[in-house]
């Protein structure tokens, strides 16, 4: 079976060659994910159907749309301040958007969770 090429070990500072392909060195593991202590629990079920139905029969438009002037149907319930970043899972801290929106804002947010991760 082929062993992928060696390359340098990924932690700052670090040149050790790494054959396995995981790309950090046996002294320099990748941390294993767990969720934060504080994190807000979310909502699922039954409960989370209702409170997205109500929120679309309040607002059925995309609030990012909205403010741009265009006019397009919300799709999905989004938190305002995610809940990674400690947000709450209120009716206060949710907007519908569209799928482009939500997929916009998806990807700024994972940036600034790299971006904590990393430093």
């Amino acid at each position: 079976m082929p062993q992928a090429a060696p390359r340098p070990c990924t932690h700052p500072g670090c040149g050790a060659l790494v054959r396995d392909g995981s790309g950090r060195c046996a002294a320099h593991p990748r941390p294993a994910w767990k969720k934060a202590t504080g994190a807000t629990k979310r909502v699922t079920g039954r409960k989370l159907q209702a409170m997205r139905a109500a929120l679309f029969a309040r607002d059925p438009l995309c609030a990012e749309c909205k403010r741009y002037g265009r006019v397009t149907l919300a799709t999905l319930r989004d938190h305002i301040t995610p809940l990674a970043e400690g947000g709450a899972d209120s009716d206060d801290n949710v907007q519908g958007l569209c799928h482009d929106c939500h997929e916009e804002k998806t990807l700024a947010e994972a940036l600034r969770g790299r971006a904590r991760w990393a430093g």
